[in-house]
């Protein structure tokens, strides 16, 4: 139990740290077949982490990309293709399928394998409601007391504007569904509002994920990411980190997917993992048994850590990108192990071990990202950055073409470097950086840059 929480009653049985000294589980003998289902640089640091396991005799990824080929085999099948995968996964006598991105598990893939007798490593659709509807999971905060923004949901933009002059500004404005990590504005005026607004529930500018929407308080703080593995009502804390969400320096600029991350976090640490367990993550797993939700897969809450503690973002129910891309390089542990226990409801029998260096994760993306970009531009220098020690390049949005590897999205790839700190690793990750070259190419300049400067000042 981490310093400064309370003790639960014994009918609620789940883990309350980050499981360093919990028993390894004892390794059946045969190898396992995986499909990881997805394309970006999430599911490549996944395929390459599952690889290292001694059990993984086979890695099949759909669709792929030009990085997950090196690893394993791509498989023509789109993501959200969950009768062609299934079929897949029949046929292939795949023993896990991993599922990367959101839509497939609001459209209900775990469900459907699960019906199909095969092992998968997700939600079911009513779990990951939590990721899919932000309305949904504001309700559910509301009904298990956990500490988030104040905020109101809309299918009305007269309502949503109405609700607006009861906030100061700046203010948030979140599409309620699923928009590519986009779906989320920052208003700091009223014309802002009026415009955001109007753009997502009277123009479509998100589609039917922008009809509802969600208007509440801008808390203040500094963001932490957490992923945690969920079986029910046990749970296991991963490494934490911190995401860079804006696309320009100095966090300016609209949201992306992400343009880098750091793990560990350095806005965590016993107080505040105390207060997780105790007003997030315990009210969480035991409402949603309570419920009749059998919670299986990666929970992964976007916190802000205010004055007044932790409060929720947001809840995603897939591993973070590029979240992912920074934590797994420090993870020890088999990850196979790790995922299977938590897909058989066997959590408590796994242990974790990290690698005590810092991660720091730079994305390189096209021009134009997180707008309009094109797409086709070769990508050089890779070779060279791969033979930096401690340097690992999770490719994102890259494919082959005609024998060489070009640009093939908006998030292209994601640099991680190790160092014995954040300095050591950011610099050694922009030094890899500069090895690769495409037309168009950005990234920001001052990724784990506030925490360098914060352990300087601190010294």
């Amino acid at each position: 139990m981490p310093p400064g929480a309370s003790k639960r009653p014994t009918r609620s049985l789940r883990f309350t740290g980050p499981c360093h000294n919990l028993p390894i589980c004892d390794a059946p003998a045969f190898v396992v077949k995986i499909l990881i289902v997805g394309s970006g640089g999430r599911e490549h640091a996944l395929a390459w982490k599952l690889s290292q396991s001694p059990r993984a005799e086979r890695i099949f990824c759909a669709p792929g990309n030009a990085g997950t080929e090196l690893i394993g085999e791509n498989i023509a099948l789109a993501a959200n293709d969950l009768e062609g995968l299934a079929a897949f996964a029949k046929e292939n006598r795949i023993g896990l399928t991993v599922i990367g991105p959101d839509d497939p598990l609001a459209a209900g893939i775990v469900d459907l394998f699960d019906a199909k007798g095969l092992r998968v490593f997700g939600p079911r659709m009513s779990a990951a409601r939590l990721e899919s509807s932000k309305i949904f999971a504001k309700e559910m905060m509301r009904k298990f007391r956990i500490p988030t923004a104040l905020a109101g949901s809309f299918d009305r933009s007269e309502q949503a504007l109405q609700f607006c002059k009861r906030l100061q500004f700046p203010m948030v404005i979140k599409a309620d569904g699923l928009a590519l990590g986009k779906g989320v504005v920052i208003a700091q005026s009223c014309d802002e509002a009026i415009d955001a607004i109007d753009a997502m529930m009277n123009q479509g500018r998100f589609g039917e994920a922008g009809r509802r929407i969600v208007v509440e308080e801008f808390l203040r703080g500094t963001e932490c990411s957490l992923h945690v593995l969920v079986s029910g009502r046990r749970y296991c804390l991963l490494a934490t980190a911190r995401d860079h969400k804006r696309a320009g320096d100095g966090d300016i600029g609209p949201n992306t997917g992400g343009m880098g991350a750091v793990s560990p976090a350095d806005n965590w640490n016993a107080e505040a993992e105390a207060r997780f367990h105790r007003e997030v993550m315990w009210p969480l797993v035991d409402g949603l048994a309570e419920g009749g939700t059998d919670f299986r897969g990666l929970l992964f809450p976007g916190l802000m850590m205010t004055a007044e503690g932790p409060r929720v973002l947001e809840f995603n129910c897939r591993f973070g990108d590029p979240e992912t891309q920074a934590i797994l390089p420090r993870l020890r542990s088999d990850l196979l192990t790790l995922l299977e226990a938590t897909a058989d409801g066997k959590l408590d029998d796994c242990a974790l071990t990290w690698d005590p260096r810092a991660a720091v994760t730079v994305v390189m993306a096209s021009g134009g990202y997180p707008g309009k970009y094109e797409t086709g531009r070769p990508i050089r220098g890779l070779d060279s950055c791969v033979a930096l020690a401690d340097v690992y390049v999770f490719h994102a949005g890259t494919r082959r073409e005609r024998g060489e590897i070009v640009t093939a999205g908006g998030r292209v790839l994601a640099i991680t470097a190790l160092g014995e700190t954040a300095s050591r690793a950011r610099a050694r990750a922009y030094e890899a950086v500069a090895q690769i070259q495409f037309e168009g190419a950005h990234y920001r300049r001052d990724i784990a840059l506030p925490l360098v400067r914060a352990n300087v000042a601190a010294h």
